[in-house]
Parts: structure tokens; sequence; C-alpha cells
């Protein structure tokens, strides 16, 4: 009798336990921010969108193409664009000061009336990618065309990333033909090689501020879009601001044994070893969490998710392990809550019937906030546990994850509040970049570097940047403009 009286009080306290969990389970969640009010509309594009469309794709129509040292010697076609951004924006070219850095980049100073004042950075850059050889004629509009045609401009560079070069000097020749004077300084730096590396262009425009002790308030790049379709249920498209960029690292991994006939094999040949080191990675990749920026990106965006979503992002605290292993199980999300791990290329052996006296795997790691080269290495080598695996950097040491750009700063805020006015329906979020940016350097000399374009991606744009039929849709254009006038506006305030 006894015993069923215990049990029955301690179901009923399990009862009551399930309860008060669950109870705070929902107050957590009724605690997420309201989705904001997206009744009010976009601000409308300057009146003359028409001829800044026309001058998109007369910058699209002039390639400036970065190759690689394999491509040898190239003429210089910048020179030539530049003339084109001069003719193009008159106002702008005659009110600011233009300085080309190692005949090729753009640096603008347009000089702001209170000098006490940090000034505001922007930046972009002026060269492209090349169109892939073979694949010019699954272009809907050749790749260099410029081509205006179903609401979209076509070609290289309409979204990685004349449309910011072009979109940036349109909005401040807008401003300065309505007689705006700002009062703190705005500098504009266009990089002509970030798709190679930005040695050459973003790291000697830094080089050069920081040489003239010109320390920029914040610096605004490229980066992070505005993604519509990516979240399964998302009830609102996502403005995702960049805080920082992933580091990267590639390792080599080196097995060596005896020659001889595929015949008599031994227990382990190097290619076997090696096979089996890059297993053991994958196997045991770097740790998730969700403290960086890209977990308070996925944090932020919980208002717009569904209500599965919203509870366990909302309780984190007790579901993190959950909410961990759904982000896992997608490339795009793992990747933002971890350092990645690709194994990229293998080599070894010269005939099917010889055992390869060495074989060799690259694998490349994209190092998330909080990990650098040094702390990679050891867990690469933890994981290996092979002392006859030759481990060593391959290209270099690696670098790391840029600092980490501060949510609650004003800069922050500042181009919140612009992307809400171009995009009233959408959620802003901080974010983190998994690839590479000119940032890299500007972030070095800035009070923090944001990366973020008010432009709409969809899961079908996404192969789009770097691939075939490049595009940005007019209004997406209209809607850029009209982003940097009011970040200008806004962060800069009249005399």
């Amino acid at each position: 009798m006894q015993k069923t009286t215990l049990l029955g009080k301690a179901g009923k306290a399990l009862a009551v336990g399930v309860l008060l969990l669950g109870g705070s389970l929902l107050v957590n969640t009724l605690r997420l921010p309201a989705l904001p009010a997206s009744d009010s509309k976009a601000p409308a594009a300057p009146d003359d969108l028409t001829e800044a469309v026309a001058r998109l794709a007369a910058a699209i129509r002039m390639p400036t193409v970065s190759h690689g040292p394999e491509a040898g010697a190239t003429a210089n076609p910048f020179p030539a664009f530049h003339q084109l951004l001069a003719s193009s924006f008159p106002l702008t070219h005659a009110r600011l000061r233009r300085e080309v850095i190692s005949e090729a980049s753009l640096l603008y100073t347009w000089q702001g009336s209170d000098a006490s004042l940090p000034p505001l950075l922007l930046t972009a850059h002026m060269d492209t990618v090349p169109v892939e050889p073979g694949t010019e004629g699954k272009w809907q509009h050749a790749p260099f065309s410029g081509d205006i045609a179903d609401g979209y401009v076509w070609g290289r560079g309409t979204m990685d990333m004349k449309h910011g070069v072009m979109a940036t000097l349109e909005g401040v020749e807008h401003l300065l033909a309505q007689g705006y004077q700002p009062r703190r300084t705005i500098l504009i730096a266009f990089g002509h090689d970030e798709e190679i590396g930005g040695v050459q262009g973003a790291a000697k425009i830094a080089a050069l501020l920081e040489q003239r002790r010109i320390k920029p308030w914040f610096s605004l790049d490229e980066g992070l879009v505005i993604i519509d379709g990516f979240i399964a249920g998302a009830q609102r498209p996502i403005a995702q601001i960049g805080l920082a960029e992933k580091g990267m690292l590639s390792l080599a991994l080196t097995a060596k044994a005896d020659g001889g006939h595929s015949s008599m094999p031994p227990a382990m040949t190097a290619v076997g070893r090696v096979s089996r080191a890059v297993a053991k990675l994958q196997a045991q990749p770097m740790p998730a969490t969700l403290a960086g920026p890209g977990g308070a990106g996925i944090r932020a965006m919980a208002p717009a998710l569904p209500l599965a979503s919203r509870v366990v992002i909302a309780n984190s605290w007790l579901l993190e392990p959950l909410l961990l292993r759904q982000l896992e199980g997608a490339p795009a999300t793992n990747a933002l809550i971890r350092t990645t791990t690709a194994p990229t290329m293998i080599s070894g052996g010269v005939k099917e019937n010889v055992l390869p006296s060495e074989a060799r795997a690259i694998v490349n790691f994209r190092l998330a906030p909080g990990d650098t080269p040094a702390s990679v290495l050891a867990h690469v080598r933890a994981a290996i546990d092979d002392p006859a695996i030759d481990i060593r950097s391959y290209d270099g040491e690696g670098v790391a994850a840029s600092a980490v750009a501060d949510q609650s700063s004003p800069g922050f805020r500042l181009i919140a509040e612009a992307a809400r006015k171009v995009e009233p329906a959408a959620v802003v979020t901080p974010g983190l970049v998994v690839g590479a940016t000119d940032s890299r350097y500007y972030g070095r000399i800035s009070g923090a570097a944001f990366r973020f374009l008010p432009v709409h991606y969809t899961p079908q744009d996404v192969p789009r940047v770097h691939g075939t039929d490049e595009r940005i849709s007019i209004a997406d254009y209209g809607g850029l403009i009209n982003f940097y006038i009011e970040l200008i506006r806004s962060s800069t305030g009249a005399p």
C-alpha cells in the first residue's frame, strides 16, 4: 500500500514537473520579439532610375575580369572603366577627391563639415570572375551584354559586384544634385582584385588609410543579403547583416610507403592511409556552437519561423543539442555554427598495378570566430592520430576569422534601419559570412566592419553568383540605390 502511494506521489510530481517545463517553454517562446509591421511601403527609387539602369548596363558591358597568375600578363582594363565612371557621375568626380591606387583601385573622399567625426567607409570591388569557357552559350543573354530585359539587367558583375559600385555612386550623385553636404566625411573604396585576394587593391587602400591615421567609424562591404525561400515556413524575408567573415586554412596530409607491385600489397598502402585520415577527419568535425555570429543570426530570425522552430530556438538553454543537430543537417546552416572540414583534392599513384610511394590529400577549413589555424591543426592531429601521416600547411599559413563587429553598435543600427526602409517586411538579423571579402583588410582599420547589401536572393539565385545567367532585378537595383542614399543621410546628418 505504501509503495503504491509513493508511486502515485512520484507520478503526480512528474506530471507537475512536465507541466511546469511545458509552461516555461511556452513563456520563453512568447517572449520572442514580434514580427515587424510590414504595411509600410519602401521608398520610391530616384526619378532617373531608367538612366541609372542604363549606366549599370554600360558598366557591365566593359569587362573587368580578374584572372589568376596562371593567365600571365593581361591588359589593365580599369583606366577605361574609371573613365566610364567619370562620365557617368560628373558631380561626384567634380566635388569628391579621387585617388588611383595600384593603377587600378579607387579611393574617393567626400569631405564632411565636421573634421572631428570619424569617417564612414563604403566599399565595393570593380573586378569580376571570368566566365567559364564553354558555358557562354548557356546564358539567356550574353555574359557581358548588359542587356535590360524581363525586369532585369543581365551580365557578369550584376550580382558580384558592379551593382554595389554603381549604386554607391548613384546615391552620391543624387545627394550632390540635391545640394547635400555631409557632416561626417564619406570614404568610398573600390578595389580591383577582390576576386583574386585583394592584395593590390583593398589591402593597399587600407594600408594607405592606416598610414594617414584614418580610422573609419565603420565600414560596409558586400557579404550577406536579403534571403527569401531558403528556410521552410519562414513568414518574412530575412535581411542578414554580416558581423564577421570566416578565416581559412588548407592542410596537406601526406603518407609515404615503399613502392612495388600491386600483387603483393602491404596491409596499408599510402592511398589507404591517406584515405583513412580523411575519413577520420570527416567523422570528427570541429565542435558546433551557437556562441558566434552565426548562432546569433539563427536566434534573431526566430520570430519569422514556424512555431516548432521558435520553441526550439527560444529554449536553446535546454534544446540546444536538438537545434544543433537540425542545423548540422544542411550545408548552409552547418557552415554557420562551426569550422567546416572540406577534403578538396587527393592524389597518388601512376598506374593501377603500381603501389604508390606517396599519396596526398588537401583539406580546406573555413574557420569560425574563436578558432585559429593553430587550434585547427591541433584538432587535425588528434583526430587523425597517425604519426605516419605528415600534416603541414598548404599554400600559406592560413588566417583566422575576422573580428566580430558589435551588433549593438550605432553602425549596425543604422544599416538595419536603412535595410528596413528598402524592405519593410524583412526581419533584420546579424550573420556570419562564410566566404571572403575585401573587409578582411578594411576591418583591421575601422571601428567595425559590416557586410550586407539589400538585394533579394532566392535559392534559384545562388548558382548565378560566379555562374551562368548572373542578373539583378531593376527593382532590387533601385532599392540598393535608395539604401546608400538613406545610409549616407542617416549616418552623416546635415551640417
